[in-house]
């Protein structure tokens, strides 16, 4: 939940109020024209009011109680509504749009099984701060509590994976719930935000004026860091020996990417981009290290164990992340910075806490240490960049290719990334596949790399690269997934097929649950428990045959030496979706490694190779990763 929302419980709209607050900033900016009031109903304020917050797209499947809404929608000329074959479907694919445009995407279900099918697309985008806004209809209003067909209490079912959710029971007040439920969703730390609207309010006769004005006096996010911890941050960081960027999702979500490369290149001081701020900082760039956590490089958990500051940015010091919180980062002190004031010393005591918004932040630090800079030299930060650079010289992101002459699941990834390259999009599943597409593609701009981060939600990638690409549509849109979560979510092929919607789909397919059988390898002896998928040994289904039934092009690759002809078949193919199967080794593990709940310092490079962090004593400079890691183990 998040602290600064108008509250934790859910808001039931009846239309008496009392005086309003003063007017919040609308939404859009491209709709600015007034709207004298006129008599319509219900479902057509709810029309009218997607168009006037500047909605292009809406993701849904009619039902009963949300029909009336779909009526005038038929009429629109600026909604483009995508009919998809599951609600879920329909949730994934509003936040693939929200995160590859900045924008609130929107979804729309019915009452009932319709409503809780969004429930895992709902809590996705809450975790990772993705700002959606699902409307569904309800049962009428003199039905509501009589367990009426069709009838669930969506909003106390998502209460605690929203940021704030609305019961809407006067038709008069359709468009200000509606300016204030994209408000919410768009500003302080994004999130998703429910609105139930039972079927007779749709129905019902109301007028329509736009712009309303919005109730919200409980709901202001700070934005503007406070002067003081700003200098004081700014003398910690002139001070620091061993500093560290602790760059997270929050970075992207404020667009402050190039407010943070001119503090880093100001400073001097490494990054490390989380999983969800992946592109939020070039990989290329010579201070990046990589990826910290339960699945990062060495040279980046080196940093953040070893450093004597740790400047967090738009981060929440989640468990993958921190791995045993107490045994994080013993020796280093902290500046936590974020929009949301119930993250900072959640996790980690701050010893300077800012709150407010990522770009004012930066920009706020950028100015002050530029004025310290004047009169105070920069610290010598060269045998901190010796350190790190030998951690990752010694251990480098590499692999083997399988002795067998199977396909190298990294090799793909690999390739495909210097396919597409920087300028695609590229959007993931969870799993072994998601951690080496994190790894092996190189992202040098922010909103080009899309994942589910916090819930981990298999059966994320097809539809959110679906919402990506109507989002992005001059943009190269890859989908990488795994051959188990493919399965859950791949009949939204059949919505891109018959929309239009020409993205691509590898599929990294060894076979079984990789990432669990990677954890049953590592955790319990190698006993594998109900993790084989039958797509290796009897392909079962044939991912290229279920495919082409879902009216998309399908190709498989089995072969080392016919991977880069087959992503180039795939990229000249632009009228349609395409699904490569990638048929690749069954063996393959994730390097490197913590394990769950473990201290970061007990990271293992490759299967028995662990990094020494004691700068007393030099880490093992005999081999690297490539040399050491056995993929037949």
């Amino acid at each position: 939940m998040i602290s600064s929302v108008p509250s934790a419980s859910t808001r039931i709209v009846h239309g008496a109020h009392s005086a309003s607050a003063p007017p919040l900033p609308a939404h859009g900016t491209s709709n600015p024209l007034r709207t004298p009031p006129v008599p319509i109903t219900g479902a057509h304020a709810v029309v009218r009011s997607l168009e006037a917050l500047d909605v292009e797209v809406v993701f849904g499947i009619p039902g009963g109680a949300i029909l009336p809404v779909y009526d005038p929608m038929l009429d629109s000329p600026r909604i483009r509504h995508v009919l998809v074959r599951h609600e879920q479907g329909a949730g994934h694919a509003a936040t693939g749009y929200a995160q590859a445009t900045g924008k609130v995407g929107v979804c729309l279900a019915t009452s009932g099984p319709g409503a809780t099918n969004l429930v895992t697309p709902l809590a996705d985008a809450q975790m990772d701060s993705v700002p959606i806004v699902a409307i569904t209809g309800q049962v009428g209003r003199g039905l509501i509590g009589t367990d009426a067909f069709q009838e669930a209490d969506i909003c106390g079912i998502t209460m605690p994976i929203t940021k704030h959710n609305f019961l809407v029971t006067d038709p008069d007040d359709i468009p200000r719930v509606l300016a204030e439920a994209f408000h919410i969703a768009a500003t302080g730390r994004p999130g998703a935000v429910l609105v139930d609207i039972p079927k007779d309010v749709l129905q019902a006769r109301t007028t329509f004026s736009w712009p309303p004005a919005k109730r919200l006096p409980g709901y202001r996010p700070v934005t503007t860091p406070h002067s003081k911890q700003i200098r004081a941050a700014a003398e910690l960081i002139t001070a620091a020996q061993a500093p560290v960027l602790y760059v997270g999702g929050g970075v992207i979500k404020a667009d402050a990417s190039a407010e943070l490369l001119e503090l880093a290149e100001l400073t001097g001081i490494p990054v490390v981009t989380t999983l969800m701020a992946r592109g939020a900082f070039p990989d290329s760039h010579r201070q990046h290290y990589g990826m910290p956590g339960m699945h990062g490089t060495v040279a980046a958990v080196a940093a953040l164990q070893k450093g004597d500051l740790l400047l967090a940015l738009g981060a929440r010091f989640d468990d993958r992340v921190t791995g045993d919180a107490a045994s994080f980062a013993p020796g280093a002190r902290v500046i936590h910075a974020d929009i949301d004031p119930a993250e900072i010393g959640k996790n980690r005591f701050a010893d300077v806490p800012i709150v407010g918004d990522c770009k004012e932040t930066i920009t706020a630090l950028t100015e002050r240490i530029s004025a310290l800079r004047t009169h105070t030299p920069a610290p010598d930060l060269t045998d901190w960049y010796t350190y790190l650079d030998r951690m990752r010289n010694t251990f480098p992101l590499s692999y083997n290719r399988p002795a067998d002459g199977a396909l190298a699941p990294e090799r793909v990834i690999e390739a495909l990334g210097t396919a597409a390259g920087p300028d695609a999009i590229y959007v993931s599943g969870v799993g072994q596949h998601q951690m080496w597409a994190a790894h092996y593609i190189t992202y040098d701009k922010p909103r080009t790399w899309l994942n589910s981060g916090g819930l981990g939600t298999m059966g994320y990638a097809i539809p959110a690269a679906l919402g990506a690409k109507l989002g992005a549509p001059e943009r190269e849109v890859w989908a990488i997934d795994g051959d188990g979560c493919f399965q859950m979510t791949n009949q939204e092929l059949a919505t891109a097929a018959i929309e239009g919607i020409p993205l691509k789909v590898a599929v990294i397919n060894n076979g079984n649950l990789g990432m669990v059988k990677q954890l049953q390898e590592v955790h319990y002896q190698g006993r594998y428990s109900n993790i084989d998928l039958a797509t290796h040994s009897r392909r079962i289904p044939d991912f290229v045959l279920l495919a082409e039934a879902l009216g998309c092009v399908a190709l498989r690759c089995e072969r080392d030496e016919d991977v880069d002809a087959v992503i180039a078949e795939a990229r000249a193919i632009d009228d349609r979706p395409v699904v490569i199967d990638f048929v690749v080794s069954t063996n393959a593990l994730v390097w490197p490694m913590i394990a769950a709940g473990a201290s970061n310092d007990q990271i293992t490079a490759a299967h028995g190779i662990r990094p020494l962090f004691d700068d007393n004593e030099p880490a093992r400079e005999t081999a690297t990763l490539h040399d050491l890691m056995d993929t037949h183990h």
